[in-house]
């Protein structure tokens, strides 16, 4: 199972980088989690200072942008 996160304070692009994400991993068919991760602190503690940014298995694989559904299928 994949675990998806989506570090940010819950802004627009957040909320938009959840829902691609959501939906590219549906679309692969892959088994996934998502979950969200809001405190500045939990934030850096990943080394990132821009948001949003998308976490997949503990490794950050975008920052600062909100990636479309098919750039995450990729990484996914």
């Amino acid at each position: 199972m994949k675990k998806i996160e989506i570090l940010g304070t819950g802004c627009a692009k957040c909320v938009k980088l959840a829902e691609n994400a959501r939906e590219a991993a549906q679309g692969a068919g892959i088994e996934f989690e998502i979950g969200k991760v809001t405190g500045i602190n939990d934030i850096m503690n990943y080394g990132v200072m821009v948001t949003p940014a998308l976490v997949i298995d503990g490794v950050v694989k975008s920052v600062g942008k909100v990636l479309t559904v098919e750039e995450i299928k990729k990484l996914l």
